[in-house]
C-alpha cells in the first residue's frame, strides 16, 4: 500500500485529502521512494539526512530561482520579487542582505522586544475574553507577527491594514501549481506593496529611525555606507521580510494551539510544567512545520541517496517529511512537548537558515504560553479550516470558545 501511494505521488496533482493530512504520503515516500523522481524530472526528498546534506552544500545546491521561476511566472512582478528576495538567492546578494538584516535581529535587540510583545499578546487576550469566543487565526495568531514585522519595518500603525492580505496573496502564488487567478492576485499584491514601500522608503530616508531596531532604516543606511543594495533589492527584501515573518509565525502559533487540543495529555503536561514551553514550541515546529517544502537547483553532477543527479535538476526538499524521519526522531509521530534533542529542519540549516528564527521562537513561546495561562480550558467552537496549501501548513480559521 505504501509503495502504491509513493508510486502515484505527483506534487503537481495532489488529491484534496493531502492538504488536510500529508503525513501518510510523506511516510510512504520516505519508506519506499525517499529520492522520488517526479513526472517533470525533478526530485522529491523526504529523509532528514538528505535534506541536511543539501542545505549545507550551497555550492552544489543553489537557491537561485531564475531558471525555475521563469516559465512559472514569466516577466511579471512575482518573478521580479522572488528572484530578488533573500531566500531565493545565492551570494553575493544573499550575503549582503542577510548581514544587514541580522544586524537588527541581534539577541539584545530581540530581547528588547519582549515587553512590547507581552503587552500586545495581553491586549489581544483581553479582547478575546470580552467576547468569550475568537478565531485564533484572525484575532490572535495573525495579529501578532503583523505588529512585530510592522514595527521592524517602521510601518505606521494606521498603515498596516493591507499587509496580511498582500502577504497571503504573494505566498499563495508559490504553490507547485498556480491557478491564473492566484497569480493575478499575487502580481497585484507585489505591485501595490512596491508602490506603498516607495513612499515609506522616501519618508524613512528623510526621517530615519534607530537602525538598531528598524530593519528598513538599516537597509537604507547600509545601502549608503557601502553594502550597496539597488532600489529594487531594497524594496523586494522588505516584502520578503513581511512574508517570511508573517505567514510562518502565524502558522506556528495556530498549529501549536490546535495541536494541544488534539493531544490533551500534552496540554495538561505543559500547563503543569510551564518551563517546557520552549521545547513545546520546537515540537510544534517539528510535527507541523509551518513551511513544508523548500527547493534547490543542482549546479554539478552529484549523487543523492544512491541516485545519480544531473546538473540542472530541480530538487524539492520535503521538510514536513524529514521532520518525522524515524532515523532522526524516535517515535516520530508522537507529539512530545518535552522532546529533546529535537534537531528539526523547520528553519532549514546552513547558510540559508532562517534569519528570524530567534524572533519567531520568542513570538511562539510568549503567544502560546500566555494564551494557555489565560484560557486553559479553551475548546473548538466549530471545525477548523485548513489553508489548503502544500508549501505552507496552517489554518485559515480556528474558531474557539475561551470562556
Amino acid at each position: 500500500m505504501s509503495a502504491a501511494l509513493a508510486e502515484g505521488f505527483d506534487l503537481r496533482a495532489l488529491p484534496a485529502a493531502f492538504y488536510d493530512d500529508p503525513y501518510p504520503t510523506y511516510r510512504a515516500l520516505r519508506e519506499t521512494a525517499p529520492v522520488k523522481r517526479m513526472p517533470d524530472g525533478s526530485l522529491f526528498l523526504t529523509r532528514w539526512a538528505d535534506l541536511d546534506r543539501v542545505y549545507r552544500d550551497t555550492r552544489t545546491f543553489s537557491s537561485d530561482k531564475h531558471v525555475e521561476f521563469a516559465p512559472k511566472y514569466g516577466a511579471t512582478p512575482l518573478f521580479e520579487h522572488h528572484t530578488t528576495s533573500l531566500v531565493f538567492n545565492d551570494p553575493p546578494l544573499h550575503t549582503r542582505v542577510r548581514r544587514l538584516i541580522m544586524g537588527a535581529l541581534t539577541p539584545r535587540a530581540i530581547g528588547g522586544m519582549e515587553p512590547s510583545l507581552v503587552a500586545l499578546v495581553d491586549r489581544l487576550l483581553d479582547a478575546m475574553a470580552a467576547k468569550g469566543e475568537a478565531d485564533l487565526i484572525e484575532d490572535f495568531a495573525a495579529a501578532i507577527p503583523i505588529e512585530v514585522i510592522g514595527n521592524l519595518l517602521g510601518v505606521p500603525q494606521d498603515e498596516r491594514g493591507p499587509l496580511r492580505d498582500w502577504s497571503l496573496a504573494i505566498l499563495g502564488a508559490l504553490e507547485p501549481v498556480v491557478r491564473p487567478e492566484v497569480a493575478a492576485r499575487g502580481n497585484a499584491a507585489v505591485t501595490e506593496f512596491l508602490g506603498y514601500l516607495r513612499g515609506l522608503v522616501a519618508r524613512r530616508r528623510a526621517a530615519p529611525l534607530d537602525p538598531a531596531t528598524c530593519v528598513l532604516t538599516r537597509l537604507i543606511q547600509g545601502e549608503e555606507s557601502g553594502d550597496q543594495l539597488t532600489e529594487q533589492e531594497l524594496l523586494h527584501n522588505c516584502i520578503f521580510l513581511l512574508n517570511a515573518g508573517h505567514e510562518t509565525t502565524t502558522n506556528l502559533i495556530g498549529n501549536g494551539l490546535e495541536a494541544l487540543l488534539r493531544f490533551p495529555a500534552e496540554k495538561a503536561r505543559l500547563l503543569a510544567e510551564t518551563g517546557l514551553i520552549g521545547s513545546a514550541v520546537e515540537e510544534v515546529l517539528r510535527t507541523e512545520s509551518s513551511n513544508q517544502l523548500g527547493n534547490r537547483g543542482v549546479t554539478a553532477a552529484c549523487e543523492i541517496g544512491g541516485v545519480a543527479v544531473a546538473p540542472g535538476t530541480l530538487v524539492t526538499l520535503c521538510i514536513g517529511a524529514a521532520n518525522r524521519d524515524p532515523a532522526q526522531f524516535p517515535d516520530p509521530e508522537r507529539f512530545d512537548v518535552g522532546r529533546t534533542p529535537n534537531r528539526h529542519l523547520a528553519f532549514a540549516t546552513g547558510a540559508h537558515q532562517c534569519a528570524g528564527l530567534a524572533l519567531a521562537r520568542l513570538e511562539g513561546r510568549i503567544a502560546i504560553a500566555r494564551f494557555l495561562m489565560r484560557f486553559p480550558r479553551y475548546a473548538l467552537s466549530a471545525a477548523p479550516v485548513r489553508g489548503g496549501r502544500a508549501r505552507f501548513r496552517g489554518f485559515l480559521s480556528l474558531p474557539v470558545r475561551v470562556a
